[in-house]
């Protein structure tokens, strides 16, 4: 049996609840929970620091299909530019690339699937040599072999991302292959046997919305030392293409309930928690602290710098054919869509008034020649971070979010979302005064610092 206490109704247990257990207790049996899993000492802070992570895609080459990913299209055509695996040598220069000119302290090495690259364990050393800490990103099927775990290991990988999305039979739904599940679990026992780190990602699927507790658990008892729940990722082939569909994207208040039981477990059990792109207002107050829009991913030391990230996330970076960009910094931007927003209501009010044209138009040429103060390296990434929400994912404001204390931290409804379900869920929340800092909630989550990052991390 498993040492998890689960939550005990004192009445009639739902049989949801009692299915998701069963699976549970068959996950922690695969995952050979029964046998002690290293104790690992981890420093944590509140101490919020820019990220200097890295990340780089190989190629969208992979095991699986899982329904909402938002590189399918790619996986699923051998001939689209971004399917094949790069060379080691192209992947090494990107690498290079990220550490002697971003900065980069670690990288995210992403598929596909990266452990079905024939070279990671090279680039993995590679990685390592130069000062670039790697963690691979993958569904960990081929973890299940424990001689492929202890190669990458003494390599030097730093751990593991693995995504769980699911339990039993669900997870091998939503991933499309039969048997994925239980593949995953024995990956798991083999990393805990060889002390091995790693981290959950878990997509919020609308089937998988009801099983967030028990992934929790899930968590707790393999030794995860993260988890983050993804709700609508609003990335690449996943806009406007169908992927995403009312049958499968739950509603942001339906996913409250079960998130915010599995976030009290984790906090409980002392395990990091990390919630991607959910309004603020969807959430108790007291798991504010969890929630990461674009503005608070900077302050993720486990997410990607925008920087590097705006320069990896090209075409040519991402391609087997061709040479690489010339790399590149973030200039600040006012995102286009905002630009049509704020200034519809003034070109309206002035349309068919001559003078007031003219005297608009030398107003418009004056400031365009006044020197502003040049952007901190901070308020840059929060401008990058509104130009990727508002240009890039067409994010959305409900009218409670015009009262909102938060609309300066909070992104809102991504685009495809709001066209899907609208944005009537906004609630305002009031009675903070405005909030124009991104860090204001993060600042009180204890996060783990790796070994490696301590001199920069912490204090």
């Amino acid at each position: 049996m498993s040492r998890i206490v689960i939550e005990r109704a004192a009445s009639h247990r739902p049989a949801a609840l009692e299915a998701d257990e069963v699976l549970l207790e068959r996950a922690l049996e695969l995952a050979h929970t029964d046998r002690p899993a290293p104790r690992r000492e981890l420093t944590r802070t509140r101490r919020r620091t820019l990220t200097r992570r890295g990340v780089i895609w190989l190629g969208q080459t992979c095991n699986l299909r899982c329904h909402f990913c938002y590189f399918l299209d790619r996986i699923e055509n051998a001939r689209h530019p971004e399917h094949a695996f790069m060379s080691l040598e192209k992947a090494q220069h990107i690498c290079r690339t990220l550490r002697e000119v971003y900065g980069n302290t670690a990288v995210d090495l992403q598929g596909g699937e990266p452990t079905l690259w024939p070279p990671i364990v090279e680039l993995v050393r590679f990685c390592r040599a130069i000062g670039l800490h790697p963690t691979i990103i993958t569904n960990g099927l081929l973890l299940a072999d424990r001689r492929r775990c202890i190669e990458l290991r003494e390599a030097g990988l730093r751990d593991f991302l693995v995504s769980v999305h699911g339990l039993g039979g669900l997870h091998d739904a939503v991933v499309g292959l039969q048997g994925a599940a239980a593949k995953q679990m024995r990956a798991l026992s083999n990393l805990r046997e060889l002390d091995i780190p790693f981290r959950f990602n878990c997509v919020m699927s609308k089937a998988a919305a009801p099983q967030l507790p028990s992934l929790a658990s899930l968590a707790i008892e393999t030794g995860a030392l993260a988890v983050n729940f993804l709700a609508f990722n609003p990335f690449e082939d996943q806009l406007h293409s169908g992927v995403r569909t009312a049958n499968n994207v739950p509603l942001y208040s339906e996913l409250s309930g079960p998130l915010e039981l599995a976030l009290d477990r984790l906090e409980a059990a002392g395990v990091e928690a990390n919630v991607r792109y959910i309004p603020l207002c969807m959430v108790a107050a007291r798991h504010r602290k969890s929630m990461y829009n674009f503005k608070q991913l900077p302050y993720d030391r486990h997410e990607w710098d925008f920087h590097s990230w705006s320069w990896t996330g090209l075409p040519p970076q991402r391609m087997r054919q061709g040479e690489t960009s010339p790399p590149f910094a973030l200039e600040p931007r006012i995102p286009a869509d905002g630009v049509r927003r704020w200034s519809a209501p003034l070109r309206r009010a002035i349309a068919g008034h001559p003078l007031l044209e003219r005297a608009t138009q030398r107003v418009w040429s004056a400031l365009s020649h006044v020197r502003h103060p040049a952007p901190t390296h901070e308020q840059l990434l929060w401008n990058n971070a509104e130009v990727r929400a508002v240009e890039h994912c067409g994010y959305r404001r409900g009218k409670a979010c015009r009262r909102c204390d938060l609309r300066r931290i909070c992104d809102g409804f991504q685009g495809d979302y709001a066209a899907l379900f609208g944005t009537a869920e906004a609630r305002a929340v009031t009675g903070l005064g405005r909030i124009d800092h991104p860090a204001h909630f993060i600042r009180e989550q204890d996060r783990w610092v790796e070994e490696e990052d301590r001199e920069w991390a912490l204090p």
